[in-house]
């Protein structure tokens, strides 16, 4: 069975319940005990997220969409066995997003899965207007070009005018409103149908930006050591 498109409505942000939550790892617990407070910090110390708690603890606007369900197929000595793969992406519109993906042999738990996978791999998105330092005072686009690869999948952000939108394809675009980025140009060559290279590449891109500026950091530090 080939890919389909899939339409659902944005799924809301639940409201979660953190006395209720029981903690299976270290960063899970100081999360619960008010130790960390921002996934900023989290950011700030490396550390993986491994608990969907934790992303629902830190960002409770939090929202997530299905771009796309497919199927696979693996062949058994006995007979064929089909899952059914899904490719979510997260956010909380401001300054947050992630992708995910999963497969299972029922369709509702590949989107549990694909949406917690997701949240889990949820990234910072630095916004501008076309440059480090907003002169609009409204962080509507990206501070620069960047490009992102993933596969056969070559994507470039270019920042764009306010009141422009986002000019992408829809997966693209999704993702791109539940990062928080209201006006961009973006462009993609290569095997675009592969959804979930398109996505990795739109994340590769959003963590360059990411690196730029610790690049950009650690040289100034260095000139002012020097």
């Amino acid at each position: 069975m080939p890919s389909r498109k899939f339409q659902r409505s944005r799924a809301e942000p639940e409201r979660f319940n953190i006395e209720a939550w029981q903690p299976v790892t270290e960063l899970g617990k100081l999360v619960k005990a008010r130790q960390i407070t921002s996934i900023e910090q989290i950011f700030a110390m490396g550390r993986r997220i491994e608990e969907v708690e934790i992303v629902n603890a830190l960002l409770p606007e939090i929202k997530s969409e299905i771009i796309d369900i497919g199927s696979v197929q693996r062949m058994t000595r006995n007979n064929r066995k089909m899952k059914f793969r899904v490719t979510a992406v997260a956010g909380d519109g401001h300054g947050h997003v992630g992708v995910g993906a999963a497969k299972d042999t029922e369709i509702r738990a590949a989107i549990d899965a694909a949406t917690n996978a997701a949240k889990r791999n949820i990234v910072p998105v630095i916004l501008g207007c076309g440059s480090w330092q907003c002169t609009c005072g409204q962080e509507h686009s990206l501070p620069f070009a960047v490009h992102g690869k993933c596969g056969g999948v070559a994507v470039l952000l270019k920042p764009a005018p306010r009141g422009l939108g986002v000019v992408a394809s829809g997966p693209v675009k999704t993702m791109l409103e539940l990062a928080g980025v209201k006006d961009i140009w973006s462009f993609s060559t290569g095997r675009t149908r592969m959804k979930y290279n398109t996505l990795m590449a739109v994340q590769d891109a959003l963590e360059n930006i990411l690196r730029m500026k610790n690049l950009s950091a650690s040289n100034i530090a260095a000139k002012q050591q020097a």
